[in-house]
C-alpha cells in the first residue's frame, strides 16, 4: 500500500509542542511525517515547501500558533497570506494545491495535532504519490 511522505514545518512555541502533548499523551497518528522545528510559521519560505515537494515529500504541513496568539505578533497571518499564494502558483504548475496544508495548533492540541496528520495522510492517499516524484530519477530523495 502507498504511503505518503509528509514534512512537516512545526512552530517552536505552538505546534511543536501540540505534537509533543500527543506523543506524550501516546495519542496515535501515522509515522509518516518528517517534522522541522521552525521559530515561527512565517519563517518557512514557499522555497523551502518547494524543495520539500521535489525532494520526494508527498505533503508539506505547516503549522503554528493560532492567528492573534502568534509569539512573534503576526507571523501566522504573514504565513497565510504568503501560503495562499503558494497554493495558487502549485496549481499553475500542475501540481495539487491540496499538498500543502497549513493550520494552526496551539501547544495543548495534542489530539488536534494528530487528527490533522491523520486527515492529511488520507488526503495524501487519495491523491497518490507527488507529481514531482518523477523528476527524481528512481523516486527517492536526495538521488539526483
Amino acid at each position: 500500500m502507498y504511503e505518503p511522505v509528509i514534512v512537516a514545518f512545526l512552530c517552536n512555541w505552538c505546534s511543536y509542542g501540540g505534537a509533543d502533548l500527543a506523543g506524550m499523551s501516546r495519542i496515535e497518528y501515522p509515522a509518516n511525517i518528517r517534522v522541522i522545528r521552525v521559530m515561527c510559521s512565517s519563517r518557512v519560505d514557499p522555497v523551502h515547501v518547494l524543495y520539500a515537494l521535489r525532494m520526494g515529500a508527498d505533503g508539506v504541513l505547516v503549522s503554528g500558533c493560532h492567528p492573534g496568539d502568534c509569539h512573534y505578533v503576526n507571523g501566522n497571518y504573514r504565513a497565510e497570506r504568503r501560503f495562499a499564494l503558494l497554493r495558487f502558483m502549485l496549481k499553475q504548475l500542475g501540481v495539487e494545491p491540496e499538498r500543502v496544508r497549513v493550520e494552526w495548533v496551539s501547544s495543548s492540541e495534542g489530539e488536534r495535532f494528530a487528527r490533522i496528520v491523520r486527515e492529511f495522510v488520507e488526503e495524501l492517499r487519495v491523491l497518490g504519490p507527488s507529481p514531482l516524484k518523477r523528476f527524481l530519477g528512481d523516486g527517492e530523495p536526495g538521488t539526483r
